[in-house]
């Protein structure tokens, strides 16, 4: 398999995975503001903290408002990570990419496309951006079912697969300080951790499989505890983690690579304190994002710069 080949899928999967879960995040964002109660002082720009964007709004805007958070994050072309340029990526690695993916994977992605670029005023509408967003992820959500439902398993899966569980594994630290830092502002209510806490179990789709695995009320120990170390939920840290190593592992040279990245992956299962949720969780899932960053260096350095 050409590495540059190995790259574009590598891309398209991080790319829709990251489309999906950026319109979660600003979608649990939504929710949260309109479950606190009034006093709650939260800040839109608490998002751009969180995907550490600050330079790069703060050179684009001068007020930190709701409007310029989200029209950075949903269709700002100077943001890389905007949900519009992310699109762009995706369908660009799907076109030069075409033979090793299924073929209506193309309609899907061009779809998708059209529907955000005729839609992006209801994105920036309070009234109409859910179901804008809604919309999104369901229609990332069909792609990977069907890359997930119609491949071999061959490279090309699984390089999809790792970009897939990378980035993946990353939103989640993010959908977590998300939540942390709601908690850790001045203003409290007596519901406050339910409902911070059960709008990051909406936003990774988890409600039923932490009512499931736990049996017990949402509350952030346990939501923190689950979505990072549940090896059998598909949007926890840990089975992100676990698939990570099972891809590295069944690609050429993955052997070599997963004995040098191993200890990148060990460390982000190593936080064992759930019962203080504070500033070293948040630290802790900062250096997630470093050590996952990393990873993705050493991946590139392997697969990629070969041709």
């Amino acid at each position: 398999m050409l590495s540059r080949v190995a790259e574009r899928v590598y891309w398209t999967a991080r790319y829709i995975e990251r489309v999906e879960n950026t319109a979660r995040l600003i979608n649990v964002f939504n929710s949260l503001l309109l479950d606190l109660p009034q006093g709650v002082d939260l800040s839109w720009y608490t998002l751009i903290i969180i995907n550490g964007s600050e330079e790069a709004f703060n050179d684009r805007y001068k007020v930190q408002s709701e409007r310029n958070v989200i029209k950075f994050m949903v269709s700002d072309l100077d943001n890389p990570s905007s949900i519009v340029n992310s699109m762009f990526w995706i369908r660009e690695n799907i076109r030069t990419s075409r033979d090793v993916v299924p073929v209506e994977t193309w309609e899907l992605v061009n779809e998708l496309n059209i529907f955000i670029k005729a839609n992006l005023q209801y994105g920036l509408n309070k009234g109409a951006r859910h179901e804008f967003l809604e919309h999104i992820v369901a229609a990332c959500q069909q792609i990977v079912g069907l890359i997930q439902g119609s491949m071999i398993r061959n490279a090309s899966w699984y390089f999809l697969n790792l970009g897939t569980n990378i980035e993946r594994a990353d939103m989640i630290t993010r959908f977590l300080d998300a939540g942390m830092a709601v908690l850790l502002t001045e203003d409290t209510s007596p519901n406050q951790d339910q409902i911070v806490w059960g709008n990051v179990l909406s936003s990774a789709s988890a409600e039923m499989a932490y009512l499931k695995a736990t049996g017990d009320m949402v509350n952030g120990p346990q939501v923190v505890e689950f979505l990072m170390t549940h090896a059998e939920f598909p949007r926890s840290i840990k089975f992100c983690v676990d698939r990570i190593g099972v891809c590295i592992e069944r690609l050429p040279k993955g052997q070599e690579l997963l004995v040098k990245v191993k200890k990148h992956l060990d460390h982000c299962l190593n936080y064992q304190d759930f019962e203080r949720l504070g500033h070293p969780l948040r630290q802790h899932l900062n250096d997630m994002q470093i050590y996952l960053s990393a990873l993705h260096n050493d991946v590139a350095a392997t697969w990629f710069a070969l041709d």
